[in-house]
């Protein structure tokens, strides 16, 4: 018997030698991830060459492509390359740098107030009486002239008033009566002497009856009224109450002087007094701005009311400022400082406008005004005018410790240049023609601020705000 052990086949013995060099393969591969990962994730994302020595690192924004040649001459600290997507991204607004004139201003606070003595109107009942009929609905709006209130009349004195104007304006029948009759049948002296005493009488009468209808009108009745009592002969049972007519000549305003209810205090079936009040309307055609200056900015405004220079003024909603008034003239000083705040208050002209007017299905008429009285705003009073500089939004500025840098695009890419500010506002900025910034280049208006993040975040190594998404 045979004591010899077989031989593996000789393929056995390849494949087991094979396996242990992809095992050792592995294993070096494990240990060496960090020196080659990084390479083969560029090479997966499209970047299959080398990093050349004229490449830049790109930020989240920028395109992975090797630019050195196509932007000769910038530093990959100081420029970034943004895709168009990423422009929509952060609201790019380009802007063209040039040079035109600033208007240097101070910034005061304001408040929309009405027009003291014009703007609130109250109506009363002239006489006293029964509210039969209330015309008037609570935020409605009404046209000059138009009927307001239905009041059924308990006022004894104008009762008595057209009580009185009907017996003389029938006892003056009468007298007319019969000197038509002696006119015609009566002759002799003493007929004569008749008729002109009748004469005498109607003459008498008649200056009563002026008189009287003349108290009629002060008591509120109107002449269509007093004449309907001598047509009919019968006192007047009610009165309508009105809404008044509008004659202040000096508005500004150029809309239809329109009133609306503020308030409504009497019902249907009140009994009021006379003079007292039925309902308050108001009339927005026009408001005034209210605003409050110190000492010092007090300074300017007396001398841009006696230059003639015009004011701006926005609303503000928020944090932000919309709805911008231009051309506003200041209308007067208050003529004593006040004692708690110390500030000075001033006063200018607001013409309003409707920016809403619906009827309702039961014919009621709706306004909106542009501005209404609360509305807090902001007036800019001009100082000096400065000319031919260089005026940005102040979103187009980024400022960074001590230093001020504007983006200027250059190709598909924006180069970030460091500016000086002369002045600042809450919406522009002036920068120093020093030739850092160059006449009809392209800045960021709006979007500075988010590239100088991308920029900063791709130069310290910061995270990747796009990293984990696909795209």
């Amino acid at each position: 018997m045979n004591s010899e052990i077989p031989a593996p086949p000789r393929g056995s013995s390849r494949l087991l030698g094979g396996i242990i060099v992809v095992a050792l393969m592995f294993l070096v591969a494990v240990a060496t991830q960090s020196q080659w990962r990084t390479r083969v994730e560029s090479w997966l994302a499209g970047d299959q060459g080398e990093p050349g020595p004229d490449s830049h690192e790109h930020g989240p924004l920028d395109h992975p492509h090797d630019h050195g040649s196509e932007h000769p001459g910038h530093s990959a600290d100081t420029a970034i390359e943004v895709s168009l997507t990423g422009l929509k991204n952060i609201d790019f607004e380009p802007i063209q740098v040039g040079l035109s004139d600033y208007e240097r201003t101070v910034t005061l606070p304001a408040m929309v107030v009405e027009r003291p003595g014009h703007s609130q109107i109250q109506i009363t009942a002239p006489l006293s009486g029964v509210v039969t009929r209330v015309y008037a609905v609570q935020g409605a709006a009404s046209v000059p002239g138009s009927p307001m209130f239905e009041i059924r009349l308990t006022h004894e004195e104008l009762v008595a008033a057209q009580r009185s104007f009907l017996q003389t304006a029938e006892s003056l029948d009468v007298v007319k009566r019969e000197i038509e009759r002696l006119q015609e049948v009566a002759q002799g002296v003493v007929a004569g002497k008749r008729i002109l005493e009748q004469e005498y009488e109607q003459q008498k009468l008649e200056a009563s009856l002026r008189a009287e209808r003349q108290a009629l009108l002060l008591h509120g009745l109107h002449d269509a009224q007093i004449d309907t009592i001598l047509k009919t002969r019968e006192l007047v049972p009610s009165m309508t109450v009105d809404a008044p007519q509008h004659d202040h000549e000096d508005d500004g305003c150029q809309e239809a002087h329109l009133f609306h209810v503020q308030e409504l205090p009497v019902s249907l079936g009140q009994h009021v007094a006379a003079g007292e009040m039925l309902c308050r309307i108001a009339d927005h055609c026009e408001l005034y701005i209210e605003g409050r200056a110190f000492e010092d900015d007090a300074v300017w405004l007396r001398e841009a009311s006696r230059t003639g220079r015009s004011m701006r003024a926005s609303v503000v909603v928020g944090r932000q400022k919309v709805d911008v008034i231009e051309d506003l003239r200041l209308l007067y000083l208050a003529d004593h400082v006040d004692a708690t705040s110390r500030a000075l208050r001033f006063y200018v002209r607001l013409p309003n406008q409707v920016v809403l007017d619906r009827q309702s299905e039961n014919g009621h008429r709706f306004i909106a005004w542009r501005f209404n009285p609360g509305q807090r705003m902001e007036l800019r009073v001009p100082v000096e005018t400065w000319k031919n500089r260089i005026v940005l939004p102040v979103e187009a500025v980024v400022e960074e410790g001590a230093e001020s840098y504007v983006y200027e695009r250059n190709g598909d890419h924006f180069d970030r240049v460091a500016v000086h500010v002369e002045h600042r506002d809450q919406s522009t900025v002036v920068v120093a023609n020093d030739g850092a910034l160059k006449l009809g280049k392209i800045v960021a208006a709006r979007g500075a601020y988010q590239l100088h993040l991308a920029l900063k975040n791709r130069s310290t190594g910061g995270v990747d705000p796009h990293a984990g998404h696909t795209h």
